[in-house]
């Protein structure tokens, strides 16, 4: 009888049996976002039936061999369904990997809408809740949605995920730091603009759904996402407007930092103040919250609670990209704190025991 716990994954490729031959090892892995037959296989039934298509926010070799290497030797896997993925994924026209997405960082002025063109619902707003948006996004039966907005809040708002995709913050060049968020947009944007294959760009609302239904045949209502757009025209245009999403805007806009940096100001998409644009998302795999279950040294632990002798893990692997701290819903923020702290503790415990 085959001795894994149920629903470890299996090896896409052989691996011979494990057998340490240093004094300790300390697996650093990552988790499984790159694999996208394991991300379904444990896709959380929480949040929907996971998507036909996915794009990967992570690089190939995340791909969950650790986990099962580790699972081989003896070590305990817990909570494989707890992952954190992003409804604001598109295609790289520069792939690095396979699969490879990026995240959109939307301001929060964005018109969301799903395939057919129905407006999310609230708090469902752009920058808001990425997993609930997730969850809802999985119940409409359909894998991507859509941003509708005018190229002039795109070049405020807009920003991407990655350290590639942020030249001005990782070469420390503040010039361009104030260049990009004042004038807009970054290189990296202005080149989806022009090359990504989910975003399009017309001069009215008519060309737009046009486009949009070419990318997608037979999906999008054109009536739906009309009367949604001009719905959201009149609030921006009302004094006394209800809508949550415009007092969103105009909240955000009252801090000086996002008036001049963050987020553009408020102004219907029907009155001709420049193209207009679509942007089709996908859900993007990026980080995992389960993994090796370890004790505070770091130590990896079997089925029994036993510490495995020799063996160690940290950050993703160990399920420690945040959830095990922060629980499900953590902030971004704080995963990387996650990590950093596994990694502390864990070389401590590798050092404790060559000691």
């Amino acid at each position: 009888e085959d001795p894994r716990p149920r629903g470890v994954p299996t090896s896409r490729k052989p691996v011979g049996a494990f057998r340490f031959r240093a004094q300790a090892v300390l697996l650093a892995t990552g988790g499984i976002g790159a694999n996208l037959d394991l991300v379904r296989r444990f896709w959380p039934e929480r949040v929907g039936p996971p998507p036909g298509r996915l794009l990967s926010g992570v690089p190939d070799h995340v791909d969950g061999q650790g986990l099962l290497l580790a699972q081989q030797a003896g070590a305990r896997l817990v909570n494989l369904d707890r992952m954190w993925h992003y409804p604001e994924g598109v295609e790289n026209h520069t792939p690095l990997w396979t699969h490879h997405g990026i995240r959109i960082l939307p301001g929060p002025s964005p018109l969301w809408v799903d395939a057919t063109g129905r407006r999310l619902p609230p708090p469902l707003f752009p920058g808001f809740d990425a997993l609930e948006t997730l969850r809802y996004l999985r119940g409409t039966g359909f894998d991507w949605s859509w941003f509708v907005l005018d190229l002039r809040t795109l070049k405020r708002e807009f920003a991407l995920s990655g350290s590639e995709q942020n030249p001005d913050l990782t070469g420390r060049s503040w010039p361009l730091v104030l260049k990009n968020r004042l004038l807009g947009p970054a290189a990296p944007v202005k080149a989806f603009l022009t090359r990504g294959k989910d975003f399009l760009l017309a001069e009215d609302l008519s060309e737009l759904m046009r486009r949009m239904d070419a990318l997608a045949p037979g999906v999008l209502d054109p009536s739906r996402l009309e009367r949604e757009v001009k719905a959201r025209d009149r609030e921006l245009l009302n004094p006394f407007a209800k809508d949550a999403q415009v007092l969103a805007v105009h909240a955000f806009r009252r801090y000086l930092g996002d008036r001049l940096f963050r987020v553009a100001k408020p102004a219907p998409l029907l009155k001709g103040r420049g193209p207009l644009v679509a942007v089709r998302l996908w859900t993007l795999t990026r980080k995992t919250l389960g993994g090796i279950q370890t004790d505070l040294k770091g130590r990896a632990l079997t089925p029994s609670g036993a510490p495995l002798e020799g063996l160690f893990a940290a950050g993703e692997a160990a399920g420690f990209g945040g959830g095990a701290f922060h629980g499900y819903k953590a902030l971004e923020g704080t995963f990387l704190g996650g990590c950093l702290f596994t990694g502390l503790r864990a070389a401590q415990g590798v050092l404790e025991g060559l000691e």
